[in-house]
């Protein structure tokens, strides 16, 4: 059996015994059966979602570049909101790659597992708000609604709130491109997902590869020109 504590994977019964995550570790990760073992999706987009994700991509890195340099939000509480992203998505592959880092960040397997399938027994009251947000951020495929990006201005501050939701947009992008990249290695594997085309899945990688330098440069161009990255929907219905 293996503890894993401030990034490291031990036994339990010697915590003298340590070495760094690995790619092997990575390997040997388990996530819930009910994702592991998914053959459909939980939310599917578009190539125009796909392109409209990555022009984010400048500004959000930019916010997450500063945040590392000022530590406003602690990075465990970055990959929890990751992790709710991940969960309303369904992305599997996301499950895997973030359940790596969430370790190396000292989240314990249980917690992370707890995120994974949306139970909420590990959320801290502090964060449960950023948390709801996260949730809500993926459920409207990245515009959420103004009253609930505002709700967490309020709770966090404005400067807060924007590393909270460039996490978000950034966990939102991996996802857009690691659905269907699920959905392709389940369908090598002999488990095409329901609902689901080969020709939508290599499609969409190839436009990420196409539409991702374009993308890059308009984002880039929003930020010089003062353009916010932060949508919102306004209809309060």
């Amino acid at each position: 059996m293996y503890g894993c504590k401030l990034g490291y994977i031990y036994p339990k019964s010697s915590s003298l015994i340590k070495q760094p995550l690995s790619s092997t570790h990575l390997k040997n990760i388990r996530i819930p059966h009910a994702i592991s073992s998914r053959v459909e999706y939980k939310k599917k987009f578009s190539p125009w979602e796909m392109y409209r994700a990555f022009v984010t991509i400048p500004s959000a890195a930019a916010n997450m570049v500063r945040n590392s340099r000022k530590n406003l939000i602690d990075k465990k509480f970055i990959e929890r909101l990751q992790l709710a992203v991940t969960e309303v998505n369904g992305c599997a592959a996301c499950s895997y790659a973030h359940t790596y880092l969430a370790l190396k960040q000292g989240l314990n397997i249980e917690e992370i597992n707890s995120f994974l399938v949306g139970n909420q027994s590990f959320h801290k009251p502090e964060e449960a708000k950023a948390i709801l947000f996260a949730q809500h951020f993926a459920d409207t495929r990245g515009v959420p609604k103004a009253d609930a990006y505002y709700s967490i201005v309020e709770e966090y501050g404005e400067e807060k709130a924007k590393i909270i939701f460039s996490s978000v947009q950034i966990m939102q992008v991996g996802n857009i491109f690691g659905i269907p990249f699920s959905a392709l290695i389940s369908r090598l594997k002999g488990k095409p997902y329901k609902n689901s085309s080969l020709i939508y899945e290599i499609g969409m990688h190839i436009a990420g590869i196409i539409f991702l330098p374009f993308a890059l440069v308009h984002g880039f161009l929003r930020s010089a020109i003062g353009l916010s990255n932060i949508r919102l929907h306004s209809n309060p219905n």
